[in-house]
């Protein structure tokens, strides 16, 4: 057996303390430091019996020869300096989304990482759910056939935040999910945004992206902060079978429904003109037993594996960088009107 990776994580905020609960639940990683500013902070996280050592120097943590890779969650803004930094002293790196604000700067983590031979890695924590590791099987397996639509909301009582619109916050996971479950030759190549602000809060609260994909079909995501019901849903329509995922029912959290709309070829007329004949198909609906667990818990072994197997993780920093220019060319297009923006 190889000995566990040492793993500092960097960041005791609002995310930080899952890093740390889940890094010490996997037993091929052994957390040796938790770093903060707020050192008070970072040794509360720890608790008072606890041998990991906290610091709030950076620097201390990426000299320590122990560590071999580093989980980052402290603000967006901070990313690009901190994960440069790990990657530079040799470390393997776990970063929260988005991976850093600009594309421009995390392309530029993608290619040190690459030339390093080290592993960079998203946390696309929906990603490492079981309902999503099994839609993705479904879709790419080809289950359900052609993917003809996607239709997502995300929409919740949530907290506006002072720095970024609701696109920003919550499409994401989305995307992120997208990017995971569609098969490798089904790419997006433009995108439309519209939002609106309708509480006055300077930014958009409220919003929907169109994303086309190379196939031609569209992919649709409604996001919005002043929603007072939550709605996680996703519906994947495919040309033999249709997937909904509900997140938030935990009885059924997949559907996948041997139910759509079949069209024949008919050949009318002197002209042997086709005419398309529509027929509706009403099949079962199988429900997969899905095992329940965290998905933070999927993050921390599949970076572990991906380190020690020399491999790309399913989330790598490339997934990252295409869900960052998504986001982008949203935003460009949000800014002109909803305008479509190509890829």
């Amino acid at each position: 057996m190889t000995s566990p990776i040492g793993l500092a994580v960097i960041g005791a905020g609002y995310w930080g303390p899952n890093l740390v609960r889940n890094a010490q639940a996997t037993p091929a990683l052994r957390l040796e430091w938790l770093c903060d500013l707020d050192l008070q902070r970072a040794q509360s996280v720890l608790g008072a019996y606890s041998t990991v050592r906290a610091t709030t120097s950076v620097e201390q943590v990426l000299a320590d020869p122990s560590v071999a890779a580093v989980a980052v969650a402290t603000p967006a803004a901070t990313h690009f300096e901190i994960v440069r930094a790990a990657l530079e002293a040799g470390k393997h790196v776990l970063v929260e989304k988005p991976i850093t604000p600009s594309a421009e700067d995390a392309a530029k983590l993608v290619e040190l990482a690459e030339r390093s031979g080290l592993t960079l890695m998203l946390d696309h924590t929906y990603c490492y759910t079981a309902a999503v590791r099994h839609i993705r099987e479904l879709v790419r397996g080809g289950e359900i056939g052609d993917v003809q639509f996607v239709d997502s909301v995300r929409i919740n009582l949530g907290l506006v935040q002072p720095d970024v619109d609701v696109l920003w916050d919550l499409a994401p996971h989305d995307l992120s999910i997208l990017d995971f479950v569609l098969p490798e030759d089904v790419t997006p190549v433009a995108v439309a945004a519209h939002g609106s602000d309708p509480i006055g809060a300077g930014r958009s609260c409220v919003a929907y992206l169109t994303v086309w994909l190379s196939t031609g079909v569209i992919a649709h995501i409604h996001v919005n902060w002043l929603s007072p019901t939550k709605i996680r849903t996703m519906v994947l329509g495919g040309s033999r079978r249709t997937i909904v995922w509900d997140d938030l029912n935990p009885s059924q959290r997949i559907g996948v429904y041997d139910r759509g709309v079949d069209r024949e070829a008919g050949e009318l007329g002197l002209d042997e003109r086709r005419q398309a004949l529509i027929s509706y198909r009403l099949g079962d609906i199988r429900v997969p037993a899905l095992p329940e667990g965290e998905a933070l818990r999927g993050v921390m072994a599949e970076f572990a594996a991906a380190i020690t197997e020399g491999r790309a993780p399913l989330t790598d920093g490339r997934s990252g960088l295409r869900v960052l220019r998504l986001l982008e060319a949203a935003s460009r297009s949000l800014d002109n009107g909803g305008v479509r923006v190509e890829l």
